[in-house]
């Protein structure tokens, strides 16, 4: 018999690189649910409980904003990104 776990993101994002490519992915699809989501990811693979200290938010309620029916607001998306050594930036998309 094969045993089967469901798929985390969070368990092969290794490499910053990985990370960035992630969520570059995540935020092509201008869904906000998912790029929570990924970042939710981002954050579980660094560990939620050092990112929320960082972040200066307590783990629960961080879980809870970055999961499949979170809603953060952009106070707490850019505390993340900060906490992950990252920054939110805007281009010009392609035409």
């Amino acid at each position: 018999m094969v045993e089967t776990r469901p798929f985390d993101a969070a368990n092969y994002l290794e490499t910053e690189e990985d990370i960035l490519y992630y969520l570059e992915a995540a935020m092509e699809g201008n869904d906000p649910k998912h790029i929570a989501s990924a970042l939710g990811d981002v954050a579980r693979s660094k560990g939620m409980t050092e990112i929320a200290k960082k972040a200066g938010l307590g783990r629960q309620a961080l879980y809870n904003a970055l999961s499949e029916n979170g809603n953060p607001t952009l106070e707490t998306l850019i505390a993340v990104l900060n906490a992950l050594g990252l920054e939110l930036s805007v281009q010009k998309r392609a035409a």
